[in-house]
């Protein structure tokens, strides 16, 4: 059994990882585009945010926001080690802003920018290097109850289940976990 919310974020670096033809449900699913080089071209970056616009599928830039306006994404995703502040004003202009934190300063400066959504980080535990901790679900829900949160990282096959005790109606996969075409199948 599949646990379900009411939005999905997937995360991802490549956008060929992802196979829009599949997805069926309108307005639940939004994909974050997340690069440091530009490694699809723009003309097939705006291709593919035309495909989105027509399946209702939320498209976010991540960190870059000139890209972002150039292929008319849905929005802003700010990575937790971006602290600027200049982004809080495109909030007006009907552009949506989410972002990433790790700890509770983090989370202070996403509410500063004028995150909508904040993705907590590292929700369960991962084999990276030099990042040991996690959160669990205990501690995510005590952070969640002063801030609209959606968990991030660590989320995989075994503990996909366990987002059921979360409270929030979303959450975040990363490209690793999307790559898996059993996985991907779940989800449309």
């Amino acid at each position: 059994m599949f646990v379900h919310k009411k939005r999905y974020f997937f995360i991802t670096e490549n956008i060929k990882n992802i196979n829009l033809e599949n997805i069926k449900k309108l307005n639940k699913f939004n994909i974050i585009y997340r690069t440091n080089k530009l490694k699809d071209k723009k003309t097939d970056l705006l291709k593919f945010r035309n495909i989105c616009k027509r399946k209702r599928i939320n498209f976010y830039v991540a960190n870059d926001l000139q890209l972002s306006k150039t292929i008319k994404a849905d929005g802003l995703y700010i990575s937790a080690f971006n602290k600027s502040l200049k982004y809080k004003y495109f909030k007006k202009f009907n552009f949506k802003i989410i972002g990433s934190a790790h700890n509770h300063a983090e989370l202070k400066i996403k509410e500063l920018q004028g995150c909508s959504i904040i993705f907590l980080s590292r929700l369960f535990e991962t084999n990276y290097k030099n990042k040991k901790s996690f959160l669990g679900l205990v501690k995510f829900n005590l952070f969640s109850l002063k801030t609209k949160l959606s968990p991030l990282g660590g989320i995989n096959r075994k503990n996909l289940n366990y987002l059921k005790n979360i409270k929030c109606d979303s959450f975040a996969l990363s490209s690793a976990f999307i790559k898996d075409n059993k996985i991907n199948k779940m989800f449309y």
